[in-house]
């Protein structure tokens, strides 16, 4: 058997959270992952987390770096659609380098993270259905990382897919949720405004929608706003009746 990076308890209860359902954002989510990954691999100075649709990188879906000049190493190879990060994305085999000095598998890429001070780097990375996520952890110095260490970082690749998936299922619940009430509160502004229509013209149910439909297009005002407007008229009269 390999070697098995060892997990605290502190950990463990970390990535258990990763993966609730909360009203944080994806985005968000990405950004715990990074911190994880920066404090709990050994060697890792700092982390960047990406989201993309699986079958399609041409362009991230969110994005998270513990670092505004790793930050910057993300977005340069999102924006060239080349380096390491693009093509662990494309062919889901993570990939490791124990000294970027000298690299040469990406030399347009690995200057660039000379001049942010990375000497070595990894990416691991995590498909969650439709949706992958990578993870890089970067070193400052060389032969920083770890290869035995990788699989939390593949650990916390997959509680971050995980946690961006529960994320997104709460927001459309939410959505729906929040389309079905604004459904049911039209559909009674527009039954109460029906109901005084045909109080006032002595018609009956469909009259009464028929004019409100007739009166909203000939002002090009939608439907519910005139019955609204119905029925806060209606209450007003009332209230002066009193």
């Amino acid at each position: 058997m390999g070697y098995q990076p060892q997990i605290s308890s502190e950990l463990a209860a970390h990535v258990a959270r990763l993966g609730l359902v909360h009203e944080a954002s994806a985005t968000a989510a990405l950004r715990r992952v990074t911190e994880l990954a920066t404090h709990t691999v050994q060697g890792c100075a700092g982390a960047t987390a990406v989201r993309w649709s699986a079958g399609d990188i041409s362009e991230p879906l969110d994005q998270a770096g513990t670092h505004p000049d790793l930050a910057y190493l993300s977005e340069i190879q999102c924006a060239r659609r080349a380096g390491p990060m693009i093509e662990v994305a494309r062919s889901e085999v993570p990939a490791f380098c124990d000294d970027t000095l000298a690299e040469t598998r990406w030399p347009d890429y690995t200057p660039l993270a000379l001049q942010r001070g990375v000497r070595c780097f990894a990416d691991t990375v995590h498909r969650a259905g439709p949706m992958i996520v990578t993870l890089t952890v970067y070193g400052a110095v060389p032969g920083a990382l770890d290869r035995d260490e990788l699989s939390l970082g593949s650990l916390l690749a997959a509680q971050g897919g995980a946690a961006v998936s529960n994320t997104r299922m709460y927001e459309d619940a939410h959505r729906t949720a929040t389309q079905l009430r604004q459904a049911v509160e039209a559909r009674s502004i527009v039954d109460q405004a029906k109901g005084v229509l045909m109080h006032a013209m002595g018609c009956d149910a469909e009259t009464a929608f028929n004019e409100l439909k007739r009166i909203s297009q000939t002002r090009h005002v939608k439907l519910t706003a005139i019955a609204q407007r119905i029925v806060s008229g209606h209450r007003a009269e009332g209230l002066d009746h009193r």
